[in-house]
């Protein structure tokens, strides 16, 4: 949420919901290695996980996968506690729940029509309260809600109209981690036409990387690639105990290759595993990014710097912060160590505001704490990466 402090305001993304009546279009946060910043990525992912798919589970009724924090003795018998804040049709929403390894104990979804919350559902156990708000087959429903099943989870799979909203919402968010790029995974986010997303070549090529344009290619599968897969098939089937075959191999697939101009003009294509890492991994960045802002939703992007320059970081947040960009409201999560965002972003024409940088930093027991830049005294012109750099702000190694 955007604080109430005087920095610039262009934009931001109104939001009736928020105190100040405005949410923010990017956030940025810093912590030393180790100091939880992927935590807070994969805590987001948990949850995501959670809505989408514990109905669904393979391995019902097996430990529910949670990680309960290891430096405290009593984490593992006390459930973990996760809640989202979000708006939807226009209301602030507020679901969440708390899980032990073997279930989910309890979980909830309130909304606020006026200035005091709703119930739509309370869930304590196997005992359901609904609201009168909430329409649809409730009940019966929550007869078909395992013990290690969340019920929107459920209720998304039984076509609950209000829930399967709910559930939407989450599956919109895209979370990007462990980006090491492989050559044509690299493409793995396309647009809805199947291929590289028009905007993605454009930004390719006005950042100077030589990229001109791409070419979307049908090539035989070699005898090399069917032999493995034969194996790797043979294999699954020996480790599931299946005597069914699993699908062979295609004849063909689709690769993609990037073009760049040569002395004389022309185009010459080059294979994606001839690009640099950070070409590979923009590919796969800026696929998601505008697929964000085309539909108005959240992408969390942990280390957004790896792989690449301050100014084409700058250009991607900038993506979000300029309302002509940003007209549905997406949103941006990122953790970084790139400092220069801080110092560089004041002197630009659209810079970070103080309410936009977080930190992370680990307490006496090694336990990750969240807070933002908006904590401590400053003024907006202060050079906020020097102070963070000289450890006014925490969430820096220690340097003994």
């Amino acid at each position: 949420m955007a604080s109430s402090l005087k920095d610039q305001d262009e934009g931001l993304l109104k939001c009736a919901a928020a105190p100040s009546g405005y949410v923010l279009p990017a956030l940025v946060v810093y912590g030393g290695n180790a100091s939880g910043k992927t935590n807070l990525v994969s805590a987001i992912d948990f949850v995501r996980d959670a809505v989408l798919y514990s109905h669904t589970r393979v391995d019902a009724m097996k430990a529910i996968r949670r990680l309960p924090f290891r430096l405290d003795v009593n984490a593992e018998t006390e459930h973990t506690h996760c809640e989202v804040d979000f708006m939807l049709n226009g209301l602030r929403h507020q679901y969440g729940f708390t899980v032990s390894s073997e279930r989910y104990e309890s979980e909830w979804l309130y909304y606020f029509p006026s200035s005091h919350r709703r119930r739509l559902f309370d869930r304590e156990g196997d005992e359901f309260q609904f609201g009168r708000d909430l329409r649809g087959q409730n009940v019966v429903i929550s007869n078909l809600t395992r013990p290690d099943s969340l019920f929107v989870s459920a209720a998304a799979q039984n076509s609950h109209d209000y829930l399967t909203q709910v559930v939407a919402l989450f599956q919109s968010i895209e979370i990007l981690r462990n980006l090491t790029v492989p050559s044509q995974l690299a493409i793995a986010r396309l647009n809805e036409e199947g291929d590289i997303d028009s905007r993605v070549i454009d930004f390719l090529r006005d950042i100077g990387t030589g990229v001109e344009a791409h070419e979307k290619k049908e090539v035989s599968t070699t005898d090399h690639e069917r032999l493995i897969h034969r194996e790797v098939n043979a294999m699954m089937s020996r480790l599931l105990d299946r005597e069914d075959e699993f699908p062979d191999v295609e004849e063909s697939k689709v690769i993609y290759e990037l073009a760049h101009k040569s002395s004389d003009g022309s185009l010459v294509t080059f294979e994606l595993e001839r690009e640099s890492s950070g070409t590979r991994r923009l590919l796969l960045i800026l696929s998601a990014v505008f697929k964000a802002i085309d539909y108005g939703t959240l992408i969390v992007v942990d280390e957004l710097d790896a792989s690449l320059h301050t100014h084409v970081c700058e250009l991607i947040l900038g993506l979000f912060s300029k309302a002509i960009n940003n007209e549905k409201g997406a949103q941006l999560l990122a953790t970084t160590h790139d400092t220069n965002l801080m110092r560089r972003w004041q002197k630009r024409s659209h810079p970070l505001r103080r309410d936009q940088l977080w930190f992370v930093a680990k307490n006496d027991i090694g336990a990750t704490e969240l807070y933002p830049l908006t904590d401590f005294k400053t003024r907006k012109n202060d050079d906020f990466e020097r102070g963070y750099l000289e450890g006014r702000f925490g969430a820096v190694p220690n340097r003994n």
